[in-house]
């Protein structure tokens, strides 16, 4: 893989300048910054600075996957944070399936984030697509099992809109941009993630906005409905889809998607320059 699929995208007029506003976004499980460069182009349109990199075991470091834990993934979504917060008056945080949960994890853990966006946050592997095997889990996590299965990829690719899929199919195939399975031990690191977010909930305090299809193929949509009745935050929004799956950025209401989340973190950058002239 090549290193270039991390991304960084800039504004360098609004540097030197006050009220700059930026956010981090986070990748799925096995997945990688690619699956989110057009959700990060359409919020550098909107004035942010924005910034994707693959978590360890993923991207171009996918040799690692099977040594790699969620704590390994939480550590160096908090080393990102902290080399970027500080650049920032307003920075949000997002995330698809995995990147959700870690978003949300974050937010536990650093009471100066002005937002979360989770997207098809994936607490419970629980979709539609899950096979029945996902019972064996516990059992098998335990044992040598782990290093050797994987979970494949269903057919649908999280995608409901078969022109879509289709065509993501083709670049996969060309492109190393991500897995095409889900090995154990990257599943046990996102029920290990999981069960400590659920667990950590109530330290939430910042705005959240979860947005979540009835028909995801990978996580129900219990998971999100967990973190909004778990999240001491006083903003709290829940949208529902019912016409994509699980990858509900390149599905068929990825516009409304976007643009959900464009009017989600317009209001709250209002609101929070209110609060500056209030206090200057």
């Amino acid at each position: 893989m090549t290193h270039c699929i991390d991304f960084e995208l800039l504004h360098p007029e609004i540097q030197d300048k006050q009220n700059k506003k930026a956010v981090l976004l986070f990748h799925g499980l096995t997945g990688s910054p690619f699956e989110m460069r057009k959700y990060g182009n359409f919020l550098f349109k909107n004035g942010y600075d924005v910034y994707c990199y693959s978590f360890p075991g993923h991207g171009d470091r996918i040799n690692e996957i099977e040594i790699v834990t969620w704590i390994d993934w939480c550590n160096f979504a908090q080393e990102k944070y902290n080399i970027l917060r500080k650049n920032y008056n307003q920075f949000f945080v997002s995330g698809l399936c995995l990147g959700a949960s870690m978003a949300v994890y974050l937010a536990e853990n650093n009471d100066d984030i002005t937002g979360v966006i989770a997207l098809s946050t994936t607490l419970f592997l629980d979709g539609f697509c899950v096979p029945w095997t996902a019972h064996l889990l516990p059992f098998a996590l335990n044992t040598i099992i782990r290093f050797y299965f994987t979970f494949p990829e269903d057919d649908c690719f999280g995608i409901k809109n078969e022109r879509t899929r289709k065509s993501l199919a083709k670049i996969t195939a060309k492109a190393d941009i991500g897995m095409d399975n889900y090995p154990l031990n990257a599943v046990d690191g996102l029920l290990k993630l999981s069960k400590n977010v659920r667990k950590n909930l109530k330290n939430v305090n910042c705005p959240v906005l979860c947005i979540h299809s009835i028909y995801d193929n990978l996580s129900s949509t219990k998971s999100a409905k967990v973190v909004l009745n778990g999240v001491s935050s006083k903003i709290k929004r829940y949208v529902e889809l019912d016409d994509s799956y699980h990858m509900i950025l390149y599905d068929n209401e990825k516009e409304f998607v976007m643009n959900t989340v464009k009017d989600f973190l317009e209001e709250l950058v209002s609101a929070e320059r209110e609060k500056e002239v209030i206090c200057s």
